[in-house]
């Protein structure tokens, strides 16, 4: 393989693919951290409108749109929003699950307002299918936590319990158009509530103080004790599934709601408050965007060159008039030039001396005196004798400047150097 033709590991186009692969892959990182549970499908086989397990309530979500029933699924706290005087207020339905606590549903009932709000207690405790996406693989009943109802403004209700009826159960209803739907229930292990003296029993169990359906004393909050009248075991038949629609529209017609609206932040399927996820949910997107692009451009100015590159010089150049200049700068920084000035005049005297063929045996002054025989008649000035004796006398470097700038002039006149 030629040189041409070889890809190092360095190369900067796969340095780069690299480095932008890295930086999207950790901003998506961060923002599936904090928008994860809300882009989430929810259908996890638990107990909420996003689940279509058998605990799960998509089956009566999907009933009620059917019905033309106006129906949201929310995934954060929303304030109560009426959705006008002809149309009634929204029915908040909230699905709390074993885990869930009393300050959650305290917060989500005040932050509705007046409004009306249903509370389905949970009743099962249900697996997921180890194969199939969605399925519930096993589930079995756990009563619900009485402290679910400390907080929610519903007070009077007793202590939640599973217990068999003895027979069916029928009761009726006369909503505000005085029309009557009757409700009819098998006999099973319903899960119920006992309502207390100041609340009413929508739904009350014969022969007995518990009721299934309850409605507080200000008409705001009910409470459904057995989740299997509306959720999706519920549609295991025509029969049930119209006694499902008839529960809800039951609290629908009670509280003049005009509309459904199922909470799903109880089961963490929520957005959140936290500060990760408000960097990426307007308006704090737009800052994020920017910080995101800045350290982007920061990142390209770092990696892309201006110009041709800088080659470092060398302290010391490699050459003759280097090594000169170097040695002269020392030699002017120690203040030794006069030192020198014995050495570098016989260095020219004998360098002169050879350039003109001087005869053998000559030195010092008679060569200095040789050699000012030779210049020209015409050229004045003082010789190359009388500059040799003054030079060692010299009494500065400017001086000593001058009579060598001196001797060289004559140097060039004797060789016609240029």
């Amino acid at each position: 393989m030629s040189a041409d033709t070889a890809r190092t590991p360095f190369d900067p186009r796969v340095i780069g693919a690299v480095i932008v692969i890295g930086v999207i892959g950790f901003i998506a990182m961060w923002a599936l951290m904090a928008l994860g549970p809300q882009l989430s499908a929810g259908n996890n086989a638990q107990g909420h409108a996003l689940s279509k397990g058998v605990a799960g309530y998509a089956g009566i979500v999907d009933y009620a749109e059917r019905a033309d029933i106006w129906v949201d699924v929310r995934r954060e706290v929303v304030k109560a929003t009426p959705l006008g005087d002809d149309e009634g207020s929204t029915l908040l339905v909230l699905t709390p699950d074993q885990s869930s606590e009393p300050d959650e549903i305290e917060a989500l009932i005040k932050a509705h307002g007046r409004e009306p709000v249903l509370i389905v207690l949970p009743k099962w405790r249900s697996i997921p299918h180890p194969q199939r996406k969605g399925w519930t693989g096993i589930a079995f009943p756990v009563t619900a936590r009485q402290d679910l109802l400390d907080k929610a403004d519903i007070g009077g209700v007793g202590k939640p319990r599973i217990a068999p009826l003895a027979a069916t159960v029928q009761t009726s209803f006369a909503g505000p158009s005085n029309r009557r739907d009757a409700v009819t229930l098998a006999a099973g292990n319903w899960q119920r509530v006992a309502p207390g003296p100041r609340n009413a029993s929508l739904l009350a169990v014969p022969g007995s103080d518990d009721a299934l359906l309850v409605r507080s004393a200000n008409r705001r909050v009910y409470v459904l004790a057995d989740p299997d009248l509306i959720n999706n075991f519920a549609f295991a038949s025509r029969e049930r599934a119209r006694t499902a629609l008839a529960v809800l529209d039951m609290v629908a017609e009670d509280s003049d709601a005009g509309g459904i609206a199922f909470d799903v932040t109880l089961n963490g399927l929520g957005g959140g408050s936290g500060f990760l996820r408000l960097a990426f949910v307007p308006p704090f997107i737009g800052i994020t965007a920017c910080l995101i692009a800045a350290g982007l451009f920061a990142l390209w100015q770092a990696a892309a060159r201006f110009g041709p590159a800088r080659v470092a010089a060398r302290a010391i150049p490699i050459s003759k008039r280097a090594l000169i200049e170097s040695s002269a700068e020392l030699v002017a920084q120690t203040r030794r030039e006069a030192d020198g000035a014995d050495a570098w005049l016989r260095g020219q005297r004998e360098a002169l001396g050879r350039a003109l063929h001087a005869p053998p045996g000559l030195e010092g002054a008679a060569l200095d005196d040789w050699i000012d025989r030779r210049r020209p008649a015409r050229v004045g000035g003082d010789g190359f004798a009388a500059l040799a004796r003054r030079l060692p006398l010299a009494r500065n470097s400017n001086e000593l400047l001058g009579l060598t700038r001196a001797l060289h002039t004559i140097r060039k006149d004797l060789l016609r150097e240029h």
